[in-house]
C-alpha cells in the first residue's frame, strides 16, 4: 500500500508510544485545533472489532471493497494478530461538524480502527445520507498513520493510503492529501513527542458543540456590523467576537437548562462588571431580560438603544447587591468582584446560579495570593475560584471556551448541592470561609488562616458570621475614573515628535529598491531606538505600561514590531492588506502618516488606503453615535 510521506522525531524522544496515541487522541476528538474550518467532532464509544465486524462496520456488500481494506489493515501483520478468535482492533465513529453548514442533511463520518499492538491507526471516510437510507465509503481517501522505529532509539510517523487514485477533497471533512503530510503530520509529531495533558478540560465540555457552532455563525453574521462602528479604543474584532462566543456559550447552555427542566420562560440575567455592554445587548436582543452594572459607563452605550439596560454603578458585595428575582449572575473578566460573584448568587436565592470567566487574581479583599505549588498561577486561581463555590454550595462545573483569550476557562454554578432548609447552615460556613479569608489575607506564613473547604465551619465551631461587621468591609471597587498608562495620554506633539524621529532614522538606513521604488527603510533594535532620544523622553515613556515598545506599537499605521525589533510598516505586503483591508464605514477616521511624511508619499492609492490622504479625505471620528437596531 503507498505510502506517502513520512515525519521523524526529535533524537532521543521520550514517551513513545503512549505519546503517540495521546496525540492520536487529540486530532481524533478534536481536530478543529489543525483543521480550522471544523468547529469540532463527536465521538462514539469505543469497542473492539475483528475482521467479521469490519463487514458490518463499512455497511457494504462490495466483496472487493471488503477484501482491498482488510488487506490494508492487515498488511504486513503476523497471522496471529489477526486469528479469527482475537480482536485486534479498537472501533470508534466520529461525525465531523463543520463551523460552516456545507453538506446540508449529509453527515460527514469517519470509522477510526486504532492497532495498538502494531502502532497503526486507520480512517475509513463515509458520508451518511439520512434522506436517502444510505451510507458511501470513500474508499479513495482511506489513511493510515504508522508509528515506526527506524533506528536505535528513532521514531517516524509515516503516511499511509489505500489507493493513490482518486483522492477527493473539499477543505472540510476531507482535507488535500498534501495537508495531511504537511500539516497534520508535524503536528501529531509535536504532540506525541510533548505529550502533555492540559491542566484544564476540552473546550465546551458542556455543551452539545454541533448546536453551539450553529448559532456561533448566526450570531457572528448577525452582529459582524459592530466591529465597524465600534468607538471604543480596545481591537473590535477581538472584543466583538469574543463576546458573540461567550453569548453563544450562555444561549446554548441556558436553551439546555430549559430542555432538561421542560421550561419555556427565557432565563434572567445580571450582568456585574459588564464593561462595554455589548454581552448584555446580545443577550437582551435574545429574548432574554437582563441588566449589565459597571462602575464606569463607556460611549456604546449610547449606540444600544433604551432595550438593553446598563446602569453606572458601583459594586459593593453587600445586601444592597442581591438580585432574589434573577436566575442568573454573570462574571465576564470582573476582576476584584470575581470570587464574589458565587457568594452574591449563593445569597441571592437559593435558585440562583452563575457564570463566571476570571481574568485578573484577585481575592475577597485584594489581590490574590499565590501560595507555593506546582500548579500554573491561572490553574491556582481557577482552582480558588471553583473551592469559594464550592463553599457556597454549588454543584460547581469547569469548562473552557472557545475564545481569542489566553483566559477562557469558566466555571459554572447550575444547581446546589444541599437542600434549601439547609440556607442557614451554608451560610454560616460561607461566612466563616470568607472571615477566615480576610484574615489571612496578606499573611506571609504558609497555612495561616482557612485554607481549604475543610477548615470551614460545618456547624461544629460556633462562628459569628457577619454579624459583628459587614461582608463588605474591607472590600475595594475599582475607581470610577481609569488610570491610564498605556502611553495614550501623553501628548500628541511628544508621540508624534518620537514617531518622526525613529522612522526618519530607519528610512535613512536604506535607500535600496524593495516591492518597487519605494524606500521601506531597514530596522533597529528596541535598544537601538532607546538610543537616539534623549534621557527627558526616555524619562517621560518608563512612566508608562509597557514604555517605548508600547508607544510604538500604538502607532501601528508607521511601525510593525516583532521579536523586539522595529521595521517600518509597508501596507502592500500582503499579510498586511489581508489583515485590515479597506472597507466603509469607521476608517478614514485619522490622517495617512506616509501621504504626510515619507518622502515618496503613501504606497497605496487613495481609495485603497485605510487612512485619510489629506482633509477632504477624512470622515470626522466625533460624528452621533448611531443607535444599533434590535435585532
Amino acid at each position: 500500500m503507498p505510502k506517502v510521506s513520512d515525519s521523524t522525531f526529535p533524537p532521543g524522544c521520550k514517551g513513545l508510544p503512549e505519546g503517540f496515541w495521546s496525540a492520536v487522541e487529540v486530532w481524533l476528538k478534536k481536530p478543529h485545533v489543525v483543521n480550522k474550518r471544523l468547529c469540532g467532532a463527536t465521538v462514539t464509544e469505543s469497542r473492539d472489532v475483528d475482521i467479521e465486524d469490519l463487514r458490518t462496520l463499512l455497511g457494504t456488500d462490495d466483496g472487493e471493497l471488503h477484501q482491498d481494506v482488510s488487506a490494508f489493515l492487515c498488511s504486513g501483520a503476523s497471522p496471529a494478530h489477526t486469528h479469527q478468535g482475537d480482536k485486534p482492533w479498537c472501533s470508534t465513529v466520529r461525525t465531523f461538524i463543520p463551523k460552516v453548514s456545507c453538506y446540508g442533511a449529509k453527515r460527514q463520518k469517519e470509522i477510526v480502527l486504532k492497532d495498538s499492538d502494531r502502532q497503526h491507526v486507520t480512517f475509513l471516510p463515509f458520508e451518511e445520507d439520512p434522506a436517502a437510507g444510505k451510507t458511501s465509503l470513500k474508499k479513495s481517501n482511506i489513511y493510515q498513520i504508522r508509528l515506526c522505529s527506524v533506528g536505535f532509539d528513532q521514531w517516524a510517523l509515516e503516511l499511509h493510503v489505500l489507493t493513490s487514485d482518486g483522492w477527493f477533497s473539499d477543505g472540510v471533512a476531507y482535507p488535500r492529501l498534501p495537508w495531511l503530510s504537511s500539516d497534520l503530520l508535524p503536528k501529531l509529531v509535536r504532540w506525541a513527542a510533548e505529550s502533555k495533558s492540559s491542566e484544564f478540560k476540552s473546550t465546551l465540555s458542556l455543551l452539545p458543540v454541533e448546536k453551539y457552532s450553529l448559532m456561533y455563525q448566526q450570531l457572528k453574521e448577525k452582529y459582524k456590523s459592530m466591529v465597524q462602528v465600534w468607538p471604543e479604543v480596545t481591537d473590535p474584532e477581538k472584543f466583538v467576537f469574543e463576546d458573540v462566543a461567550i453569548a453563544t456559550y450562555l444561549l446554548v447552555l441556558w436553551s439546555e437548562e430549559r430542555a432538561a427542566k421542560s421550561q419555556t420562560d427565557p432565563q434572567s440575567f445580571v450582568d456585574l462588571g459588564c464593561g462595554n455592554g455589548l454581552l448584555v445587548h446580545i443577550l437582551t436582543n435574545e429574548g432574554h431580560p437582563g441588566k449589565g452594572l459597571d462602575v464606569r459607563r463607556r460611549k456604546i452605550w449610547d449606540m444600544y438603544g433604551s432595550q438593553t439596560l446598563l446602569e453606572e454603578k458601583a459594586i459593593t458585595p453587600s445586601e444592597s447587591f442581591l438580585f432574589p428575582e434573577t436566575d442568573w449572575l454573570i462574571g465576564n473578566h470582573s476582576d476584584e468582584l470575581t470570587p464574589w460573584i458565587p457568594v452574591i448568587a449563593a445569597r441571592s436565592s437559593y435558585s440562583c446560579r452563575f457564570f463566571v470567566l476570571p481574568c485578573c487574581f484577585f481575592d475577597f479583599y485584594g489581590k490574590y495570593q499565590r501560595r507555593q505549588c506546582k500548579k500554573s498561577q491561572y490553574k491556582e486561581y481557577i482552582d480558588f475560584i471553583a473551592e469559594v463555590s464550592q463553599v457556597c454550595g454549588f454543584n460547581t462545573e469547569e469548562d473552557c471556551l472557545r475564545i481569542p483569550s489566553t483566559k477562557r476557562v469558566c466555571l459554572v454554578g447550575t444547581s446546589r448541592s444541599y437542600k434549601q432548609a439547609d440556607e442557614a447552615d451554608l451560610e454560616q460556613r460561607r461566612a466563616c470561609y470568607i472571615q477566615g479569608r480576610k484574615a489571612s489575607y496578606g499573611a506571609t506564613v504558609q497555612g495561616s488562616g482557612v485554607r481549604n473547604v475543610k477548615d470551614c465551619c460545618h456547624g461544629n465551631t460556633k462562628c459569628d458570621g457577619m454579624s459583628e461587621s459587614r461582608w463588605e468591609d474591607g472590600f475595594q471597587p475599582r475607581n470610577a475614573v481609569e488610570t491610564v498608562r498605556n502611553c495614550a495620554a501623553l501628548p500628541r506633539d511628544f508621540v508624534d515628535g518620537v514617531v518622526l524621529k525613529v522612522a526618519s532614522t530607519l528610512l535613512e538606513m536604506s535607500e535600496e529598491e524593495s516591492l518597487g521604488d519605494w524606500n521601506k527603510g531597514g530596522s533597529l533594535s528596541l535598544r537601538e531606538v532607546a538610543a537616539l532620544l534623549e534621557q527627558e523622553t526616555l524619562k517621560l515613556l518608563k512612566k508608562e505600561c509597557g514604555g517605548l515598545q508600547t508607544l510604538l506599537r500604538n502607532n501601528h499605521q508607521v511601525f510593525r514590531v516583532e521579536g523586539g525589533t522595529v521595521y517600518i510598516r509597508d501596507w502592500r505586503d500582503r499579510a498586511e492588506s489581508q489583515r485590515r483591508p479597506a472597507t466603509s464605514g469607521a476608517l478614514k477616521t485619522r490622517l495617512c502618516w506616509f501621504h504626510a511624511h515619507h518622502p515618496q508619499g503613501c504606497p497605496l492609492q487613495e481609495q485603497n488606503c485605510n487612512f485619510a490622504h489629506g482633509a477632504d479625505d477624512l470622515r470626522p471620528s466625533t460624528r452621533p453615535l448611531k443607535k444599533l437596531k434590535t435585532f
